[in-house]
């Protein structure tokens, strides 16, 4: 069942009455195709309108949508050959962030991403992709193997931030996401990190510190949920559509910015409506960006990282 966000209620209201139509002329005689094509296109067209024009809280909304793709509907759609690594290889195996071996067209990668689950069970299992720090040295571990053996790094960033909880920090959370940060920045080979949900302070920087960052249409990308700005600013989460705002949390405004590169258009109606479609065109820009990448030496590759987040501090 299709689930609609507040903003979305006149759509639904279409969606419905055309689903009433299709019940009611199944095996009538009555030919109601026409009608049924008209009220098609008007909820086409305004979906396509409603998305055109989302405030950044409405993005954050889209974003956090129950039936977004995940890191695990983008292996299925965009990649192949999926081999998964797991553990740090020090505490355990942490299931908030996931990665291994894949292929993406012709071209070997290393795969890592945030993993946010698609039912409670599968939430609660992936801890809503909030990465431990065991997750993050996890990534280190990979992005250290990927290092070693040439091969580029691909991220996929969807996570409302790193586990907050007491046993993270007492595992040496902070300094884990200090070192994930680092790991990418000193990787001797081309890493295209990509927002594909949430981008959410340094839980989401850990792996997203690459010389080229996308960002899907409608993800957003911020030091702190708008909710969490919120109640610093006003004491209130009831505020979080103005902190969002002020922000500039959405994609358009985050290139702009120069916080990233490139924005990866969404079908109408956001991932959701299409995971297949989203994840072609997911993996045809990750491959353009690596063909861009691809000659260029591992001096050159730091450097690029080095200037773009020099130039965001200064």
């Amino acid at each position: 069942m299709q689930t609609y966000l507040d903003f979305e209620k006149p759509v639904a209201e279409l969606e419905q009455r055309i689903a009433e139509l299709r019940a009611a002329s199944a095996g009538d005689e009555v030919d109601i195709s026409a009608e049924i094509a008209k009220l098609e296109t008007k909820s086409a067209e305004l979906l396509q309108r409603t998305y055109a024009g989302l405030t950044p809280w409405q993005k954050t909304q889209v974003a956090r949508h129950p039936a977004r793709p995940h890191f695990r509907d983008y292996v299925e759609l965009a990649f192949e050959e999926f081999l998964p690594l797991g553990g740090d290889r020090s505490y355990g195996d942490d299931q908030a962030i996931l990665g291994g071996f894949a292929r993406l067209g012709d071209r070997k990668v290393m795969l890592i991403g945030h993993e946010k689950g698609s039912d409670t069970a599968s939430r609660i299992r992936h801890n809503f992709g909030m990465g431990k720090p065991e997750g993050y040295r996890k990534a280190i571990r990979l992005m250290e193997m990927a290092g070693r053996f040439g091969l580029p790094v691909v991220t996929l960033v969807d996570t409302s931030g790193a586990f907050p909880g007491i046993e993270a920090e007492e595992r040496g959370q902070a300094e884990a996401i200090a070192r994930s940060t680092e790991a990418c920045l000193a990787l001797p080979v081309p890493m295209v990190a990509v927002i594909v949900g949430e981008g959410g302070s340094g839980g989401a920087v850990a792996l997203a510190s690459a010389e080229r960052v996308l960002m899907l249409e409608h993800a957003v990308y911020s030091v702190i949920s708008p909710e969490g700005c919120a109640s610093i600013l006003w004491r209130t989460a009831e505020k979080a559509p103005e902190a969002a705002e002020a922000m500039k949390v959405s994609a358009a405004e985050l290139l702009k910015l120069g916080v990233i590169d490139r924005i990866v258009a969404e079908p109408a109606g956001g991932a959701h409506r299409n995971p297949a479609a989203t994840a072609v065109t997911l993996g045809e820009a990750i491959g353009e960006e690596l063909d861009r990448l691809s000659g260029k030496s591992s001096s050159e590759l730091i450097r690029m990282r080095e200037e773009r987040f020099l130039l965001m501090a200064g």
